[in-house]
């Protein structure tokens, strides 16, 4: 505990800054993670493999129902809103599965793209603490008195080092988190494309009476 104390007297008053950003940012990769790895995840292909056996066996009802039980799921909300239409026209589905799509995908993409901002914030804000204790350490040799000048030029180099280490000791691992769920979400929007429009496609064939045609082809 003291030498964290001591870590952050050293370092100055930015420390305290991206100590802050440092809290910020590990509040949204938490949340975010929550989220997009457990609360909107989904095993899609399995799903979507259950949904079409029930689609050919024309059990519409159970498939929504199916979707209910996995309501927090974001593919379950696309895959759903095409569902309670599928004894309308095709282009009645296609509209209501892209209604939803453009409610969900921001949904999976909120917050996230903070965390690149927060990261940049907490190493900038290690440079501008670097900038500010060789400025105090060039201020220390040139202006003051040599029984003075060993002591602050000391502490303008722990300002300086100090703050550019805990600036990147909290940027690196915010980049890593922030790209691990960007990485994510992208795959759980191209799942959403992906499925969404097997199941345009099933309904389709379905209205048509060509389901047997439709199951062969997948």
């Amino acid at each position: 505990m003291s030498f964290v104390l001591n870590f952050f007297r050293e370092g100055g008053p930015f420390m305290y800054v991206i100590l802050v950003v440092s809290v910020i940012a590990m509040a949204t990769v938490i949340e975010r993670g929550y989220m997009i790895l457990f609360r909107y995840n989904l095993n899609g292909a399995a799903f979507m493999a259950q949904v079409q056996k029930l689609i050919m066996a024309n059990n519409i009802d159970r498939a929504i129902k199916l979707c209910n039980a996995e309501s927090n799921a974001a593919l379950t909300k696309v895959l759903k809103a095409g569902l309670t239409r599928a004894n309308r026209r095709t282009e009645d589905i296609t509209t209501a599965v892209e209604e939803a799509t453009l409610e969900v995908v921001p949904m999976l993409q909120k917050r996230t793209s903070y965390l690149g901002m927060w990261a940049n914030v907490a190493t900038l804000t290690g440079l501008l603490g670097t900038i500010s204790g060789l400025v105090q350490a060039f201020k220390a040799v040139g202006a003051a008195s040599p029984e003075t000048k060993s002591a602050m030029l000391a502490s303008g180099i722990s300002v300086a080092m100090y703050t550019t280490a805990f600036g990147l000791v909290v940027a690196i691992p915010v980049m890593i988190c922030h790209s691990v769920l960007e990485n994510r979400t992208k795959n759980l929007v191209d799942e959403i494309d992906q499925y969404s429009v097997k199941l345009i496609n099933l309904l389709a064939a379905r209205n048509r009476g060509a389901l047997k045609e439709e199951g062969a082809a997948s």
